[in-house]
């Protein structure tokens, strides 16, 4: 079994980050995660990261990746199926046994279902939770946009440069939770057609999607769905090791410690409000230096 200093569990945005910090403390770390960039590798564009205008999120994450693998951490593209916790901790995934002196839990988050008939089914034939991964399959095609966050919105004006029509439907009145300028390139894109106060009740269709029933009763044919409803974070390997959440998130302090000896968090994982890789980033950064001053015992800054 191999042993380290640091696990981190995620390779996301705030596992990744933490990672590099960790390589510059010169602590031996390993990344084990199934999904090397996380959901951020599937932003449609990142428009508020330092030094970059604007990107594609799976550009951003590929050089924060070949970052960390300059500095020599291995990112093991593995699911974690179990830790224990005795002296250190034992990591179990579905290749391998791991050992670590202390953790980063950055799992982050999965995409929120609607949980609706046929949800399941539809999924890959018509239902979709990532516009980057599959507008292209919708080329002068009609879709719709389930949501009204950024995520909704960037993922509609993506869609509009292929689809020949883009629906968003929205529970709210008008657009509250996404940033104004995403809202004002929405309302002003022709190809966009917001449907206010309004939820899907059914989706329908035999073998794969061919529309939705709303809350009022009315049907919209649709060749494809892009669901956008935000995100559940992935908590169960926490839970398992008795770390405290807030509802849905894991608490943590300032310097990202968790409740329970040896085990941090960062990203999306946490009870931090402002969900986004510009934060996840620091979190790891602050996990990192937490566990290089317990490790070495210096209370010191180290840049």
């Amino acid at each position: 079994m191999k042993k380290y200093d640091v696990i981190i569990i995620g390779a996301g945005p705030a596992g990744l980050t933490a990672a590099i910090y960790c390589a510059r403390y010169k602590l031996d770390t390993i990344i084990i995660g199934k999904t090397a960039g996380g959901l951020a590798g599937g932003s449609y564009e990142v428009c508020n990261f330092p030094s970059h205008k604007k990107i594609k999120g799976i550009e951003l994450m590929a050089k924060i990746i070949a970052h960390v693998k300059e500095l020599g951490v291995k990112i093991n593209q593995e699911e974690v199926k179990e830790i224990n916790k005795n002296k250190e901790f034992e990591i179990t995934t579905d290749k391998e046994k791991y050992s670590a002196r202390k953790i980063i839990i950055a799992t982050g988050s999965e995409r929120r279902k609607l949980e609706l008939k046929k949800e399941k089914e539809f999924t890959g034939k018509g239902v979709s939770y990532c516009a980057t991964c599959d507008a292209a399959f919708y080329k002068d095609k009609v879709v719709g946009v389930l949501g009204g966050s950024d995520a909704a919105l960037t993922s509609a004006l993506l869609l509009t440069k292929f689809a020949k029509k883009v629906y968003i439907i929205y529970r709210k009145e008008k657009f509250c939770r996404a940033e104004p300028i995403w809202i004002e390139e929405v309302l002003e894109n022709k190809k966009i057609k917001p449907i206010f106060d309004s939820t899907i009740s059914e989706l329908i269709g035999e073998k794969k999607l061919e529309g939705v029933k709303l809350n009022d009763g009315k049907e919209l044919e649709l060749d494809g769905l892009f669901i956008e409803i935000g995100n559940i974070p992935n908590t169960y390997l926490a839970e398992k090791l008795g770390v405290k959440l807030d509802c849905e998130n894991i608490i943590v302090d300032k310097k990202q410690k968790t409740n329970v000896e040896g085990v941090f968090a960062a990203g999306d994982v946490t009870n931090n409000p402002l969900k986004q890789i510009i934060t996840a980033c620091g979190e790891g950064a602050v996990a990192a230096n937490t566990i290089y001053k317990e490790l070495t015992h210096d209370t010191s800054m180290p840049q």
